[in-house]
């Protein structure tokens, strides 16, 4: 019987200082073709959004807004995601008290950030990135709800409950064509049948 010994190989750790740097460079260099987040010391590439993509930002929009005309959804918001890691991360879209990044620069706090919203991407990282990593660090940021909206499944998650230690400790999850009630101090009532316009 052989033996092996495993070797960990430590590789520096990039800076977040470093990371915005690289971050401001490409987005100069591609005229925002891709964006990029650091999330758990890992630089991630987000693409431009198509079509379909931001018609779910703008459905959920609409829906909030009719709702609850004292919150606002930014779309692109880069926020701080985790205290001890200092990720960056940016979002689809975040639900906010009306004015609340008004002064805040490009990679705000998420204190006071009521929900945050992502829409799957037809990308080979969209397992990894919106359904394991974003859970966790969301949740471990304080951020109430994060709501996945996922077209390759044809569902929507409410993840819910934040832990510091685990993430989100609640999720519901339902098929496109159901309602789901966000929560209060949300309560909005989501129907989500026109969601099934949106799939490829």
């Amino acid at each position: 019987m052989t033996v092996m010994a495993e070797r960990t190989v430590q590789t520096p750790q990039m800076s977040v200082e470093e990371f915005e740097r690289i971050a401001a460079f490409a987005a100069k260099e591609t005229d925002d073709a891709v964006r990029l987040e650091f999330i758990n010391g890992r630089i991630g590439v987000k693409k431009v959004a198509d079509g379909d993509h931001n018609s779910v930002i703008v459905w959920l929009g609409k829906r909030c807004m009719r709702a609850r005309p004292d919150l606002d959804l930014y779309q692109g918001q880069g926020l701080r995601v985790e205290k001890y890691r200092e990720g960056r991360a940016r979002l689809d879209a975040v639900l906010v008290p009306e004015d609340h990044f008004a002064g805040h620069g490009e990679w705000a706090d998420p204190s006071g950030v009521l929900l945050v919203l992502e829409v799957t991407s037809y990308d080979s990282d969209t397992d990894r990135r919106h359904r394991q990593e974003k859970p966790v660090a969301y949740g471990a940021a304080g951020i109430p709800f994060y709501l996945l909206i996922d077209r390759n499944a044809c569902t929507v998650k409410l993840y819910s409950d934040p832990d510091p230690g685990v993430g989100y400790r609640d999720s519901r999850t339902v098929p496109f064509g159901v309602q789901l009630l966000l929560p209060q101090p949300l309560d909005i009532e989501l129907d989500t049948e026109k969601l099934k316009q949106y799939v490829d």
